[in-house]
């Protein structure tokens, strides 16, 4: 997952990011408010850790604007400010949960697993990147209006792809993903996949969306 951490202490930041960086996920940081709630705005992230206390603009009232303008990321807050009230304030001003610290890097990991399984709920029910479109209520594909024929792990794999448009995802990534193997099976099963998805989307088409980057995975671009 893409994840923003929006913290201002740097010790504090660092076990944080190291930490979900070991879990494989990506993370971006800002250390003040203002900027914060301009990288969140920007960055498509499965979800925030925003620390209460922050220079600029304060955590609550970051995640506050981020709900007025119809953001539904799920957020964790981080801070010091343990009572029942702040708390309280703090779930009833858009936060998904609240961290109090000192807290241990596994229980991080967990609060922001369950509010990003909470927030599937809330994620769209098309994808879409260019002129490709994927109902995820229907399980229906169309690229250019026509409808895309394909099987159901090829749904799978593609609905991955959406999902992380614009980033390179591994052949690591997609095995855990898509075929939930927490081992490499040495078989060319993403490779032949891959192979057959991209025969679907791409072929006949003046542009193509899925790009291998050779030495490190694949890509879905639409621009």
């Amino acid at each position: 997952m893409k994840i923003l951490l929006i913290e201002d202490d740097p010790e504090t930041a660092e076990h944080v990011c190291d930490a979900l960086r070991a879990q494989g996920h990506e993370v971006d940081e800002s250390r003040d408010g203002v900027a914060g709630l301009a990288t969140a705005r920007d960055g498509h992230y499965a979800a925030l850790i925003v620390d209460r206390m922050l220079p600029g603009l304060d955590g609550l009232s970051l995640v506050k604007q981020l709900r007025a303008e119809g953001s539904q990321i799920p957020v964790l807050f981080l801070t010091t400010m343990s009572g029942i009230d702040d708390r309280v304030a703090g779930l009833n001003g858009g936060g998904d949960d609240y961290l109090a610290k000192p807290f241990a890097l596994v229980e991080l990991l967990a609060r922001v697993n369950a509010i990003t399984r909470r927030g599937d709920a809330r994620q769209p029910v098309t994808l879409r990147a260019g002129d490709l479109e994927m109902d995820l209520i229907r399980r229906a594909v169309h690229r250019g209006g026509k409808l895309v024929e394909l099987q159901p792990q090829e749904f799978k794999l593609l609905e991955y792809m959406l999902r992380n448009e614009g980033r390179v995802v591994t052949r690591s990534m997609l095995l855990e993903n898509v075929w939930e193997l927490h081992f490499d099976p040495r078989t060319n099963i993403v490779e032949t996949h891959m192979s057959r998805l991209r025969t679907k989307m791409d072929r006949g088409y003046d542009t193509e969306l899925i790009h291998t980057i050779r030495g490190n995975g694949y890509i879905l671009r639409a621009d």
